[in-house]
């Protein structure tokens, strides 16, 4: 450990990742400083780290100016699935754009390394696949998910507008499906909702006919490529793809959680919603050529932890028939 303590500002750092993140700061040694206006961020997800000395939390919305000090900004904070981005999208769209001006303006006057968790919906709905950086997305400007996907598009136009016009030090990954404990149980993503269904007994709603791809990440080798990516010399800018290039069909991860569970949850079909990707795989040769990095967990290890988390989440449940199988 360093004997100069880094001074880390986590923006969003009470959500999914960034509380696994202030976790992972901490235990090696930074002053981590969390910033989250509890949206969809929760207390809970930092409670285990609240008497820690190098940990301070703040409630704070990023779409308003914050003055601290800082060496390193990681700017995870933005609502990250449909049901909470499009809760409201002008405030949406807002976190992303104005948020990324403000965390860049701060990093510009601090001299400090900045991060920005973008997202594989910049890709939109894919013409190509798997998909690689340079890949410029099938995007609907102007459809229901375009204020997450065209918001985070802009906030990446802006850290490299700001590395090529003030020479500041970016890092860029893109985010694909994440799962793991401590996702938001009402965030209507496949993972936390076939888990939560399934532990109470309720049906499994699956949208389409299944046959839609993901690749999911544990939340761990995530986290391992964001350190890694912030560590990597000042020319390695990203955008890096991040997450899993092993694809699952929506229907065999419905049926894989119901077998873990022990679920007596039977599957009900619902229509797919509006620009909803049909496959979403990323191509990682980028961050396995300059980070060294891949993902470990195997799905059926990473759903197991993701299970007991949301089984002590919710306590125990009648819909459940025995224990969780690994």
């Amino acid at each position: 450990m360093s004997s100069v303590r880094k001074r880390a500002l986590v923006t969003g750092g009470a959500g999914f990742l960034g509380s696994h993140l202030c976790e992972r700061l901490v235990a090696r040694g930074d002053d981590v400083l969390c910033v989250d206006n509890y949206f969809t961020g929760r207390k809970d997800n930092i409670s285990g780290l609240l008497g820690v000395s190098h940990f301070e939390a703040m409630r704070h919305d990023i779409t308003h100016p914050l003055f601290v000090e800082a060496d390193e900004i990681y700017n995870l904070a933005c609502p990250a699935s449909p049901i909470h981005y499009q809760f409201d999208p002008v405030q949406t769209t807002k976190t992303s754009v104005i948020g990324a001006i403000n965390m860049l303006g701060l990093a510009k006057r601090l001299k400090a390394k900045i991060f920005q968790a973008s997202t594989s919906e910049v890709y939109g709905d894919p013409t190509l696949h798997p998909q690689p950086e340079a890949y410029r997305g099938n995007v609907n400007p102007i459809g229901p998910r375009a204020c997450y996907d065209e918001g985070k598009r802009c906030a990446e136009t802006l850290f490299f507008d700001y590395y090529r016009q003030h020479n500041l030090r970016i890092r860029v990954v893109r985010i694909f499906n994440t799962y793991g404990p401590r996702m938001h149980p009402n965030d209507g993503r496949v993972v936390s909702n076939f888990i939560v269904q399934a532990l109470q007994g309720a049906p499994i709603t699956l949208y389409g006919d299944g046959s839609q791809t993901r690749a999911f990440c544990y939340v761990d080798d995530l986290i391992d490529g964001f350190l890694a990516l912030m560590a990597a010399p000042d020319d390695v800018t990203g955008p890096v793809n991040l997450g899993n290039p092993v694809e699952t069909s929506v229907a065999e991860l419905a049926d894989m959680i119901v077998d873990m569970v022990g679920s007596r949850s039977k599957i009900i079909r619902r229509p797919l919603p509006i620009d909803d990707p049909v496959q979403r795989c990323p191509d990682i040769a980028e961050a396995e050529r300059i980070l060294g990095w891949h993902p470990k967990t195997a799905l059926r290890d990473g759903l197991a932890r993701t299970i007991d988390y949301f089984d002590k989440l919710l306590g125990s449940n009648p819909g459940r028939g025995h224990e969780v199988s690994p």
